[in-house]
């Protein structure tokens, strides 16, 4: 069960893009990291800080992608995370609060 939904349309001038790569534009997966790592903070404000012991970065994402983010909790603490387009999953990872 989702803890966390949301929509997310990568806007086509988002900063990343510039220079990766030239004439065929992919979105980092730092990004999609950053978008979930936002998403657990809402979720866990008292974190002192976050593992990432698992991602898999399964489709390039491009300008424009309308993308559907979800978190779910995880047994012993944190979150599992799954961004899709159109259904189906272009990067899956788990997200661990750790001590600072």
């Amino acid at each position: 069960m989702s803890l966390l939904e949301r929509a997310w349309r990568v806007p086509p001038d988002h900063p990343a893009f510039a220079g990766h790569f030239p004439g065929q534009p992919i979105l980092p997966g730092v990004v999609l990291l950053d978008e979930a790592l936002r998403a657990a903070r809402e979720l866990a404000p008292g974190a002192r800080g976050w593992g990432l012991p698992q991602a898999k970065f399964l489709q390039a994402v491009r300008p424009g992608d309308e993308l559907r983010l979800s978190l779910s909790a995880l047994p012993r603490a944190g979150f599992a995370f799954v961004f899709t387009r159109g259904g189906e999953p272009v990067a899956t990872g788990q997200l661990r609060p750790v001590d600072a």
